[in-house]
């Protein structure tokens, strides 16, 4: 589906609710798979109602169509209700391939929030919780000739602040920096076929010597099984499996590194075999480069890089947190680089795949963050900890990612006088470490960092430059606090570099922008583009003075009532991107 953006306006776009025809995780692709994208049955359950009243096989009508895989508060959903409907149901066939016949069937979900039921033919095939992390389910068992039938119940407790929700509001109504919420499935379903052993996940660490390893974990193992890797047709690499896991590795001669500038990416495809039989076959990819702390400056492949994001909160106007097509991912890249921007904090939102298969195609640098509750306890610890961990299992093999941010702004540690909030907050960072030793971690991005931490985020919203230069002229042993301690009680700063990992917030309604009454920015709103780009200056020209390692503007477009974008929400430009960039120029 190629489109051309400058010929076609984001409405046209958004209008066309077509399923979304790419394969969902570029990452990890088989040839032989089929979407499930498209138009479900659906029915809202207010009362919870259709466990006892057993939807699944009582051949229950529902009343409803949605466009899966947009929510039901979307308009590209078809339905557009932001109303709460905390229980919801889906329902569709399916008929397999004739060539899947003898194969094994895996069923997945991009992500459903928040907890997900599912069942196959009227046969529990599984359940997951968790509204960010992707899941699957060997259905084989459950399939039939002919017509298939899948149900899906999720639960989404629109006023749980113990669950991770990120920007989803938990009122009726969206206002300050909370927006509409997102139900139920919101990201591709799709089915695949494999062998009777396949692989389950790869994970791959380069090294920008060329080394390559391939860690494979795989399900149903046999004995005698081999794991084969060939790069980009060329370079190849096999050892035996040892029971459910199998690790390889290859020498790439005379490697090129991946940069925002040359984003090189190596394609390879995996290969599981059994007595020279192939079981299932991956294409997969990976770019060499490596990211550090050195010195109060970030590194990219050993060099230092002044880190420019624009935050991002990954809504569209049409289909909330689900991105329309691929071409409005491409789009936010597009406009962010020619900003001068290298790269995006994606705030408390897990992106979706392919958002980050275009970053890493197009050369942009992310911070994924976590996707936070607001309240903590114990069920809030455990569900949090979990998803973290799948998101970053998820996301490992990505270049383009270059730190991980579990946790903003205290988000539910809101009390870090408490011992067990402290250590948790501690926790999360270990964790997160003890999963990929090769990014940066940022315990608690913009307050209270405990010594946790391999960056030193802060945010402030100055007015003007003079403002934030007096503020932080003696950045060195310390660092000033803002709306919260820089430093959680008992801690002292650790001597890692400092981001300003939020500031502006200026507001601007563009000409003709439909905004809501309560519109609003972090620092006011200037009634011309003239005024809000002077002040924008005067902020830029007192960063270049102080000690950063890097920065992030607030932010790429408006969202729902938050007018600081430098797009509107439905992504035209409110200034000129030569003279965003020139400002951008400024800091190195």
């Amino acid at each position: 589906m190629k489109i051309l953006l400058a010929a076609l306006s984001f409405g046209a776009l958004f209008a066309q609710q077509v399923p979304r025809p790419e394969y969902p995780q570029p990452q990890f692709q088989r040839d032989q798979w089929m979407t499930l994208n498209g138009k479900w049955d659906f029915e809202f359950d207010d009362a919870n109602a259709g466990v006892d009243s057993n939807w699944v096989t009582s051949n229950k009508a529902f009343t409803k169509n949605i466009t899966v895989p947009f929510c039901f508060e979307s308009k590209m959903s078809g339905i557009g209700d932001t109303a709460f409907h905390p229980y919801v149901w889906y329902k569709r066939t399916f008929q397999t391939p004739a060539g899947w016949a003898g194969k094994r069937v895996l069923l997945h979900f991009g992500a459903v929030d928040y907890k997900a039921s599912v069942w196959v033919n009227g046969q529990m095939a599984g359940e997951h919780e968790g509204g960010s992390t992707p899941f699957r389910f060997d259905v084989t068992p459950y399939l039939k000739s002919g017509a298939n039938t899948v149900t899906v119940r999720a639960e989404d407790i629109p006023t749980d602040r113990f669950q991770p929700r990120g920007k989803q509001y938990w009122e009726p109504k969206s206002r300050g920096i909370f927006y509409t919420r997102t139900t139920g499935i919101w990201q591709p379903v799709w089915l695949e076929a494999t062998g009777s052993s396949y692989l389950e996940k790869v994970r791959i660490t380069p090294s920008n010597d060329g080394t390559v390893k391939f860690e494979a974990r795989i399900a149903r193992p046999k004995d005698g099984q081999e794991l084969h890797a060939t790069i980009d047709g060329g370079v190849k690499a096999s050892g035996p499996a040892k029971s459910m896991l199998a690790a390889i590795a290859a020498q790439v001669a005379d490697p090129q590194l991946w940069t925002p500038g040359s984003p090189k990416l190596y394609n390879v495809t995996f290969e599981l075999k059994q007595g020279g039989q192939v079981l299932d076959t991956v294409h997969s990819y990976f770019g060499f480069r490596s990211i550090g702390v050195e010195k109060g400056r970030m590194t990219l492949n050993g060099r230092p890089i002044y880190i420019k994001m624009v935050l991002d909160q990954g809504y569209w106007p049409e289909s909330t947190l689900t991105p329309p097509t691929d071409e409005a991912m491409q789009y936010d890249i597009r406009m962010t680089k020619q900003m001068g921007f290298n790269g995006a904090r994606k705030h408390q939102k897990l992106e979706d795949p392919r958002f980050l298969y275009w970053a890493d195609k197009m050369g942009f640098l992310v911070s994924s963050e976590a996707a936070n509750a607001y309240l903590f306890d114990e069920t809030y610890a455990a569900r949090f900890q979990k998803e973290f961990a799948e998101s970053v299992e998820r996301d490992y093999n990505h270049p383009s990612i270059v730190m991980w941010v579990p946790i903003n702004e205290s988000w539910g540690v809101p009390n870090l006088r408490d011992p067990r909030q402290q250590q948790h907050l501690r926790a999360m960072y270990t964790l997160t470490k003890s999963l990929d030793a090769t990014r940066p971690v940022i315990d608690n991005d913009g307050w209270e960092h405990t010594d946790s931490t391999d960056l030193f985020a802060i945010h402030d919203y100055a007015r003007n430059g003079e403002l934030l230069y007096e503020k932080y002229k003696g950045m060195g042993k310390t660092v000033p606090d803002n709306a919260r301690p820089a430093l959680a009680p008992g801690f002292k700063y650790n001597g890692t570099p400092v981001l300003l990992s939020e500031f502006g917030g200026i507001a601007f309604i563009n000409p003709g922008s439909n905004v809501p009454e309560s519109a609003w920015g972090y620092s006011g709103v200037e009634k011309t583009a003239e005024d809000a780009l002077a002040r924008l200056k005067s902020i830029y020209e007192g960063i270049a003075k102080l000690p950063f390692a890097g920065i992030c503007y607030t932010q790429i477009t408006d969202v729902e009532q938050e007018i600081n974008g430098l797009m509107t929400y439905d992504r035209k430009m409110k200034f000129d991107a030569k003279a965003i960039k020139a400002l951008n120029d400024m800091l190195k």
